[in-house]
């Protein structure tokens, strides 16, 4: 593409304000033409096939397929966009990597993050820049992949840190819940496990309860100012969520 042609864009999330929120931002860029959206997984890779953007933004955890799984089904392309993934979860950053993604920007998005990576996205196209590397992708996400071991019996199993629904103490050890494991695990205490997460997606919701803010499905009144937190969708486990903490969920969420 030359200087003078705009970027074609197609925005895809599952949250239908996120979409909102994106095609705002895009609207006060020169040289940008949002071509379409779309709501899932199989939608994207149909209409990425069908209109042929220059990029896509493309959110990770949606139903049908995830961003990754969109991107495999489109890598045969004779001309495959430039990917932006745009995501709440920084653990993905060097899958993003793999898969030559141009850029990878954090929810909440900023417009100023965003025009960077429309910016990088456009000299891709242009044949006038490579991918990023994994430093400087890293380094704009602001932390690595992380994983941690669920101890089962005898044996450990390693769980993604984006995959955890929540940490609690118990006799002492500290318990962790993901989505297809939980056991104990070789932290100390709950502020050791938040220093090592070091994530704006943790939230300690109680005393003895860390949550994954992503991964909250359900919040329910409970009595005397607290509430429920149902964790990672419908008929997933509940967690206690303090008055005090309550104000900062707010905040957080915007609820």
């Amino acid at each position: 593409m030359t200087k003078s042609e705009k970027l074609r864009v197609l925005v895809v999330d599952d949250e239908a304000h996120a979409r909102r929120d994106i095609r705002r931002m895009l609207a006060k860029l020169e040289g940008v033409e949002i071509v379409g959206e779309a709501g899932d997984g199989p939608d994207a890779v149909k209409l990425i096939r069908k209109l042929l953007p220059d990029a896509v933004l493309l959110d990770i955890q949606m139903p049908g397929l995830d961003g990754f799984q969109v991107v495999a089904k489109i890598a045969g392309m004779e001309a495959v966009p430039a990917i932006v993934f745009v995501t709440a979860y920084d653990e993905y950053a060097i899958r993003a990597f793999d898969v030559h993604a141009a850029d990878y920007v954090l929810k909440p998005v900023e417009e100023r993050r965003l025009a960077q990576a429309i910016e990088r996205a456009r000299r891709i196209r242009r044949g006038a820049e490579n991918g990023p590397d994994l430093a400087a992708l890293l380094g704009a996400v602001g932390a690595g992949p992380k994983r941690l071991a669920v101890r089962q019996g005898e044996s450990l199993v390693m769980v993604d840190a984006g995959d955890l629904l929540y940490a609690t103490i118990e006799s002492g050890s500290v318990r962790l819940v993901a989505r297809e494991a939980e056991g104990i695990s070789s932290f100390r205490s709950l502020e050791e496990l938040e220093r090592e997460l070091a994530s704006r997606e943790f939230m300690r919701v109680h005393k003895s309860y860390l949550a994954n803010v992503g991964r909250i499905y359900e919040i329910t009144p409970w009595f005397n100012g607290s509430w429920r937190l149902r964790m990672g969708g419908k008929g997933g486990p509940e967690i206690p969520l303090s008055r005090a903490q309550a104000r900062e969920l707010r905040k957080l969420l915007k609820w």
